[in-house]
């Protein structure tokens, strides 16, 4: 895998296993799943989570390429079991080119997509009724991320291609305005074996008072400040890996004082240090995936709603590695790795309260669900694994 630029994206997309053809069924009138609030995680013991946990189907959104070969013909839809994890197909939002990434609006009515093409947009879908409710370009190539800031009113995007974030107003009924912000990643210089920036992550502190864009081109983190009257970027500071790190993809600890970062060309991860009140990021030393010496590219990493482990998905390696979360985020304590059950786990997801993870394995075309034990950070497989072409993002509700 050539990871200097956005052919690399593209023919790592082509080479889809075969699996596809075993995909959701290409239907757009089954009933939309219900989308009403799932309750919030609780913070004590398994079995008070077991009591929380939602009854009854509870949906799912698949992205793909729709451009890729076996891949799919728009957002893939699925119902999946809170307790036993089974994924049932049920069809497909259509409309939608490429949406690679996907993520719900916090009022839970309306889906967005990137659309990952030369000529990048972003989408939204109301989901009462899978209605497409247009899509906007984001000034760039390749958009591979977005994210919607938390007050509901600004929806945040990467674009990986031409090395850009950019910021597009949401209006009462979920749909897009014109992008308002566009800030390309001019500096620092690339960084080893990369031919220009390659924004690969746009999201918000859990403080609210930062958005903070992760490149792999440049190995660098870069805090904003979002006007959330104009809609418009200010940098306020940069947070450099080592050389050739390749940062990806960066999650939070429910703290807010730490995040953790998913370095993919260098097969680490850091654990940064983040101040509130400037939006500074710290890179701290670069630590081992426990994926040994194969080849491996990490992709995303997440941690338990109770601070207390983090789960990173491994491409190459084809698991997910498991960390103990210590000294109130300060540190992460390798564990092991499990195996995935897939080729490639492009991303991974939890089920609202926490319960399940979900690996959409792109190469194999297939999503794999494992149940979470919050006490102990214990993976177990969850059945078999369920077909959707060109699994690149699963999203649960």
């Amino acid at each position: 895998m050539d990871s200097g630029g956005w052919s690399r994206r593209r023919f790592v997309g082509a080479l889809a296993g075969g699996t596809a053809a075993a995909a959701l069924p290409a239907c757009d009138n089954a009933p939309a799943p219900a989308t009403t609030p799932a309750p919030e995680p609780e913070a004590g013991t398994s079995a008070s989570r077991e009591a929380r946990r939602p009854s009854g189907p509870r949906p799912l959104y698949l992205g793909t390429y729709t451009s890729a070969e076996g891949g799919g013909k728009g957002i893939g839809l699925a119902t999946y079991d809170a307790a036993t994890g089974r994924i049932t197909g049920s069809g497909t939002i259509t409309g939608v080119g490429d949406p690679s990434y996907l993520a719900l609006h916090p009022d839970r009515r309306t889906l967005y997509a990137v659309d990952e093409r030369d000529d990048g947009a972003v989408t939204a879908v109301r989901l009462a009724d899978r209605k497409v409710l247009g899509s906007r370009g984001t000034g760039g190539a390749a958009p591979c991320h977005l994210s919607v800031h938390p007050g509901g009113r600004w929806l945040l995007s990467a674009n990986y291609g031409s090395g850009s974030v950019a910021v597009h107003p949401i209006d009462a009924s979920g749909a897009l305005g014109e992008r308002t912000g566009l800030v390309r990643h001019t500096g620092p210089p690339p960084g080893p074996g990369q031919e220009g920036p390659h924004a690969h992550q746009f999201v918000t502190s859990p403080d609210g008072g930062h958005v903070l864009a992760v490149d792999l081109g440049t190995d660098t983190v870069y805090t904003y400040r979002l006007d959330d009257r104009a809609g418009t970027l200010t940098e306020v500071a940069q947070a450099q890996t080592r050389p050739g790190a390749g940062p990806r993809h960066l999650t939070f600890h429910p703290g807010g004082r730490y995040a953790y970062l998913a370095n993919e060309v260098d097969n680490t991860v850091a654990v940064c240090s983040y101040d509130p009140a400037s939006g500074r990021v710290e890179v701290g030393e670069a630590q081992s995936t426990g994926t040994g010496q194969g080849t491996n590219y990490p992709a995303q990493i997440l941690v338990t709603a109770n601070g207390r482990y983090a789960f990173l998905a491994n491409r190459g390696h084809n698991s997910l590695t498991r960390y103990a979360v210590e000294a109130d985020g300060a540190r992460l304590r390798l564990l092991g790795t499990v195996p995935v059950g897939g080729d490639f786990p492009r991303q991974i997801a939890f089920s609202p309260d926490g319960t399940l993870l979900f690996a959409a394995n792109q190469k194999s075309s297939t999503v794999t669900v494992f149940h979470v034990d919050g006490a102990n950070g214990e993976l177990r497989r969850a059945g078999e694994a369920f077909p959707s072409p060109v699994a690149v993002c699963a999203l649960p509700l």
